[in-house]
């Protein structure tokens, strides 16, 4: 059966040879990958309306307000899958995305096309506090990567596919093309060029046209703007761009900080535990806390905050607005933490709803504070609602522009432009000057793995140091003669540096060929003096591991070296030349930018 597949195969990449160019070809890829990417996200959605309705239906939790124990059998019921089915730890949708496109050349594992298929169902649909964007993105990515593996495409254009499926995915959840293409290029950083921006493009029209075929007309946010923009409520809207702002820094924060809480918990079972406790803890105070959010999106853009709110203890003071602005406050600071307790407890999902959930409860609550402050001021609550959500998307995820063309797109039009633009703007510069980073990207930044749209800085990550690593130097031992070092490896070498090994190869120095030079051909003290004599530290060190390939060409320029010894756990492994490196970055420059 294999051998008639592989022959099969064959036939296909000679007949795509021959008749289908390599453009075309990418063309057609991008639309399957769009196609399929908005595929998954339907899938997602579907399994998990269906979960979310069967048990809603329940007696038993239905009857008795019980919902709040449904979160840690999620969390068990994906403990149990990962544990004896999936084998490895879970990562971060996005970030094991970003990290496979710096670190391992576009090549994502083919257990992700359907792992994320059924955990992140089980964990939002049994109450778990995240989103399924990151999910629908992350099984796209794994369904192009493989796609682009199995015809033979290069690392270069398994990238560009990746961003596609992200695009599809967006596309086909918020019905809203632009957006997908923008995300696809602030969070990958990928160039917008006329190369990559039509796959982006077929991409995305692929994806949005699976979910209207199999969705129909059903949008997520049943919403149209009645009150338009009006030039008196600027200064609002910039309180509510530094709201956001001071919000997304808090929800960045508060996610390292919970993450950081469990880290001591070694035993997942704990883990799971712990966070489904305290996830069914705040589910039964804020009940809007439980799953993705949508409905409570909806309600508070449609003017029903009771709708939104649910059955809370606080039921009988519900009446009075400053019960509802703290309510929907206390969402906005709990629906971070609900969302990180439920992905530090083991569950899988995204943070991009739940950021949209977050920021349409702060900006509802600044609306609600502005109306019923007693100045005789009133703004659109609904308005406040979805620049809310622009605010907090572009503050956490630094995307400003996929945040105002996402929900540009939302309301159908381009009303609410201005405004989205002020809150959108002053979110991102304010947290980006305090949060170097996002959620997605702060670990691989720390340890060099993260490609910008700064190109030096994305070319050295792409380069690995395995490829300028030269391992053509003779070692010498610090208790070698002098005659013995010219005869074994001075006369033998053809270079003129000499890393100096223990025994156990253990790197303690270097001789340079100009240090013996003068004693070269004194044959007299060939036998009393000893290497040892003549060996120096270098001028530094690259340790391999832990640096990065900036940090290895900052210590080249800092110590105006022209050869450096690699180590890793003090033993030595070569040496990396000022030489191989330019050429080799010169090589990855010209590779990048075709």
């Amino acid at each position: 059966m294999p051998i008639q597949r592989n022959k099969l195969l064959k036939r296909i990449y000679k007949w795509r040879y021959k008749h289908i160019s390599q453009k075309t070809f990418i063309y057609i890829l991008s639309v399957v990958v769009g196609l399929l990417a908005g595929l998954a996200s339907v899938t997602l959605k579907n399994i998990t309306f269906f979960i979310e309705a069967s048990l809603e239906k329940g007696i038993i939790f239905s009857s008795n307000q019980l919902y709040f124990i449904l979160p840690i059998i999620g969390l068990t019921l994906v403990y149990l899958y990962v544990k004896y089915v999936h084998k490895e730890k879970l990562k971060h949708a996005v970030s094991s995305i970003l990290f496979s496109l710096s670190k391992n050349k576009a090549n994502i594992d083919a257990k992700q096309m359907y792992t994320q298929l059924i955990i992140a169902p089980l964990t939002v649909g049994f109450g778990g506090s995240v989103g399924l964007l990151g999910p629908a993105v992350a099984t796209g990515a794994a369904l192009s990567s493989n796609l682009g593996r199995l015809f033979h495409i290069n690392s270069k254009t398994r990238s560009l596919l990746i961003a596609c499926a992200s695009a599809g995915a967006i596309s086909s959840i918020f019905q809203s093309p632009i957006a997908a293409i923008i995300f696809a290029v602030e969070v990958f950083s990928l160039d917008l060029t006329m190369i990559s921006m039509l796959p982006l493009l077929l991409a995305s029209i692929s994806g949005v046209l699976t979910s209207y075929f199999f969705m129909g007309n059903e949008i997520l946010f049943n919403f149209s703007i009645t009150e338009p923009f009006q030039v008196k409520d600027t200064l609002f809207y910039v309180f509510l761009g530094v709201g956001t702002a001071v919000a997304s820094i808090y929800f960045t924060k508060m996610y390292f900080g919970i993450i950081n809480l469990f880290k001591p918990l070694k035993s997942p079972k704990y883990k799971l535990l712990v966070g489904g406790l305290a996830i069914g803890v705040m589910l039964y105070f804020i009940p809007p806390l439980y799953g993705e959010g949508f409905a409570f999106i909806n309600n508070l853009l449609k003017g029903d905050h009771i709708q939104a709110l649910g059955k809370t203890p606080l039921d009988a003071y519900i009446g009075n607005i400053w019960v509802v602005i703290a309510l929907l406050f206390g969402i906005t600071i709990f629906k971070a933490v609900a969302m990180t307790t439920t992905l530090a407890a083991g569950g899988a999902g995204g943070i991009f709803i739940p950021t949209m959930v977050m920021g349409s409860a702060l900006g509802n609550v600044v609306a609600k504070v502005i109306n019923n402050s007693g100045l005789g001021f009133s703004v659109s609550e609904s308005n406040f609602t979805l620049i809310g959500m622009a605010g907090l998307i572009a503050g956490v995820q630094h995307a400003p522009l996929t945040a105002i063309f996402l929900i540009a797109e939302i309301t159908g039009g381009y009303a609410l432009f201005v405004p989205l633009m002020i809150t959108a703007s002053i979110s991102y510069i304010i947290t980006k000057n305090t949060v170097d980073y996002t959620i997605y990207t702060r670990e691989l930044a720390e340890s060099g793995d993260l490609i910008t749209h700064n190109k030096d800085q994305a070319v050295l990550t792409l380069m690995e140091l395995n490829t300028v690593i030269e391992t053509n130097f003779k070692l010498v031992h610090p208790e070698m003669t002098l005659g013995e070092m010219l005869h074994d490896s001075v006369a033998k070498s053809t270079r003129n540096i000499f890393p100096v090994v223990d025994a156990e190869h253990q790197f303690l120095g270097i001789i340079l060929l100009d240090d013996i030079r003068e004693f070269m051909f004194d044959t007299n003290l060939y036998s009393t003096i000893k290497v040892a004599s003549f060996m120096q530290k270098p001028p530094e060190y690259i340790y391999y591991g832990q640096d990065s390939m900036q940090k290895v060409m900052q210590k080249f320029q800092d110590s105006s070296a022209w050869n450096l010894p690699v180590v890793k756990d003090g033993k030595y492994m070569g040496f990396v030349s000022k030489s191989k490196l330019l050429t080799a970055y010169r090589r990855e420059l010209i590779r990048f930018t075709k």
